[in-house]
Parts: C-alpha cells; sequence; structure tokens
C-alpha cells in the first residue's frame, strides 16, 4: 500500500514527546517539558502588531513561492550586517520553517548513490530528510564534547559524496565548530567538490564563542554552500513557521520552482511579521539570551553535583546532553526505557539519546522557565536517587 520511502519513514521523536506532553497537560496531569526545542517565551509584541497591520492592510494573499521582497530584502540585511555575507534577495528564498526549507535543498540537490555526512548526535529531521531524497546519510560519531572537525569529516568523504550537512550551535550538544576547523572543512569542500548546508538556526544563542558562518569565509566556500536559518529560536516564533535559504542562484531557482509545487509560500501574515523581527527593536533577543545564559548556569550547576551523569558544557543552543550511561543497567537498559520511566514517574518528559542515533544519553531543553526548571531537576535528582 505505502511507497517504500514512507515505509521506511520515522515520526519525528521530539515532536511526538512535545505532542504527548500537551495531551497530558490538557487533560490535567502536571508534566513538565523539558522535551521541546521551543523558548517559552510569548512572540515579541512589536512582531504580533505587525502581523496584526498585515491583516488589517488585507495582506492576506497568495506570494511568490521564495517569499515576499520585503522580507528578502531585510534577510539579505541581516546575513550582510550579522554574518558578513553578500546575497542579493533573488539568491535568497523562505519557506514554511526552515525543515521544510532543509526538505526542499535535500530534494534539489541529491539523487540515488548520493551521500549526505552527517555528525552524530544530530537531529533525527536530518537522517530522515536525506533517505527522504534517496540519498545515504553517512554518519561520524563524535566524542564529547562533541566538536565536529576537519579531519572527521575528510575521512567521511568518498567519491559519492554531495553534502556536508553542519550545525552550529548543534542541536542536541549545543557545540560549535571552531574558526579554525570552518576553514579546513571549507578547503575540503572545496577539494572534492561538495555543497555545503550550514543550518545555523541556533546562530543567537550562544554564550562562548562567537559564532561564525561559513559562506563568509571566502568566495570559492560561499559557492558551494548554502545557509539555513528561521526565526523560530531567535524570536520564539516556532508557531510562525519562518525559514530562510541564501545560496547559490541555481540551487535557489530550482528550490522556488519545488515550492511552487509544494506549499506555494509561507503565510503571508508570517512574513510581514518576520520583517518586522528582522528589521525592528532587537531587545527581545538580548533580554531571551540574558535568560537562557542564567538558565543554562543553573543546569551546568545542578546537573554537576549529580554522581553517575556527564556531560559537555553546551556553547550555544539552549540544550544539555547528559551522558546517563552508568544509571543504566538491568532495571533500565537503554536510555528510552530510562525516559519513559521518568515520565511515567515524576512527570518530566526529556528526549531519550536513541532520538539523535546517540543512545545512552538524554537532552534536556532550558528552554523551559525558570520554575519549571527548578521543579524538574529536583524530580530528576529524586528519580535518580530511587
Amino acid at each position: 500500500m505505502f511507497a517504500n520511502r514512507i515505509k521506511n519513514l520515522s515520526t519525528s521523536p521530539t515532536m511526538a514527546i512535545d505532542a504527548r506532553a500537551k495531551e497530558f497537560k490538557r487533560q490535567g496531569i502536571p508534566i513538565i517539558n523539558l522535551g521541546v526545542g521551543e523558548p517559552n517565551f510569548q512572540t515579541p509584541e512589536n512582531i504580533k502588531e505587525a502581523a496584526y497591520r498585515a491583516i488589517k492592510n488585507g495582506s492576506t494573499f497568495y506570494t511568490a513561492p521564495e517569499g515576499i521582497i520585503e522580507l528578502r530584502e531585510a534577510i539579505a540585511n541581516k546575513l550582510k550586517k550579522d554574518n558578513n555575507i553578500d546575497y542579493d534577495p533573488s539568491d535568497i528564498i523562505v519557506g514554511v520553517g526552515a525543515k521544510e526549507i532543509l526538505y526542499s535543498i535535500f530534494q534539489v540537490l541529491c539523487d540515488k548513490g548520493d551521500e549526505v555526512i552527517i555528525a552524530l548526535p544530530t537531529w533525527s529531521t536530518f537522517v530522515e530528510q536525506v533517505k527522504l531524497s534517496d540519498a545515504g546519510p553517512v554518519t561520524i560519531k563524535l566524542k564529547s564534547p562533541f566538536n565536529l572537525t576537519a579531519n572527521a569529516v575528510e575521512k567521511a568523504i568518498t567519491p559519492k559524496t554531495k553534502i556536508l550537512l553542519i550545525n552550529t550551535p548543534s542541536n542536541p550538544t549545543g557545540a560549535m565548530i571552531d574558526s579554525t576547523e570552518l576553514k579546513k572543512i571549507g578547503d575540503l569542500a572545496i577539494k572534492h567538490n561538495f555543497f555545503i548546508v550550514a543550518d545555523e538556526i541556533y546562530e543567537k544563542l550562544v554564550y562562548t564563542q562567537k559564532h561564525i558562518s561559513i559562506a563568509s569565509l571566502n568566495k570559492k566556500v560561499k559557492e558551494r554552500t548554502i545557509t539555513v536559518n528561521g526565526l523560530s529560536k531567535t524570536y520564539a516564533m516556532t508557531g510562525w513557521r519562518v525559514g530562510y535559504a541564501a545560496g547559490p542562484k541555481e540551487i535557489i531557482t530550482k528550490m522556488k520552482a519545488l515550492q511552487s509545487q509544494l506549499v506555494v509560500n509561507t503565510s503571508t501574515i508570517s512574513q510581514y511579521a518576520a520583517v518586522e523581527a528582522l528589521t525592528g527593536d532587537q531587545k527581545s533577543v538580548i533580554m531571551m539570551l540574558k535568560a537562557f545564559a542564567k538558565r543554562r548556569d543553573y543546569c551546568i550547576k545542578e546537573f554537576t553535583g549529580i554522581k553517575d551523569v556527564s556531560f559537555a558544557e553546551p556553547e550555544g543552543a539552549f540544550y544539555l546532553f547528559i551522558s546517563i550511561e552508568k544509571l543504566l543497567g538491568e532495571k533500565y537498559p537503554t536510555s528510552s526505557s530510562w525516559a519513559e520511566a521518568l515520565f511515567k514517574t515524576e512527570k518530566i518528559a526529556v528526549v531519550p539519546g536513541e532520538a539523535f542515533f546517540y543512545p545512552g544519553y538524554i537532552r534536556i531543553s532550558y528552554a523551559a522557565s525558570d520554575e519549571d526548571l527548578k521543579e524538574a531537576i529536583k524530580r530528576i535528582k529524586r528519580f535518580i536517587r530511587q
């Protein structure tokens, strides 16, 4: 009945955990959700007001598949100012979140027999979308602290390599790729003639070093890079579904063609809200980063004192990727069974490492409120003691 590509497709584990936690909450069960990568903040008021204005002004019709020119100009200006990359608005496409943008990239560039290099642990969507394109994911298993190196990439390159996927800061670890390694990775792309898909969705959420876009390194690297980003994490706009890509014109043109047959355009109202997000007051971004930094420090302090767990301090994003390997055994043989028991016993939702192709770990999101984090960690400590 079903196509093979769908029979082999896995449901997003993070979305499944989030849906389950929200359903429990709807039923009045006091779940604390540390599973989803979603800021607990409301979308800033100036962005909401821009959406209201768009509705009142009648901006409720289809747009061009690549998005409204005002938004693509705002993205081009942002990339120049923040990332030191020059793009014409015609080299930019807006989509239904970064996830749909990534899907389009793999569909446009990949064929059966192509290989896409992905470092583990990783967001499951990367692997599943590569499989949907009929390409083969080639994984690199990193060790803590999970910083990708050019040496690791080079060992994975074959004549079939079409794309290297980089995600810095990373989901689920918060690890970043330093500037020296980025330069070496860029050189590998040139030498071996493959593309780089750079998912930079967490670029504004950094704590220990400055984010550098690999496309900014030089012209040759830029010609082989598609930079992906969105507004969900930085502006607390997860439900607005605005993502974008900037890259070589011929690739963006094919993505426009695909998008015209796939979703047409992301919400017109969301696009006008996104213009305000990128061009308006940025105080909310600074405020949220300060809050995440405070929560990061709190989580580091609290989990450092727990026996038999370990982690690398995240350099960016809003996750802690925690090894619970020493806690596993006959009672809980896997991190999935451990996380399930935590959910049932203490009503805490976390994501097991299996969701990131890295068993023996759990990921918690500190994008939750201060109160929820404090209570959740108290319950996790109690669960471990028991």
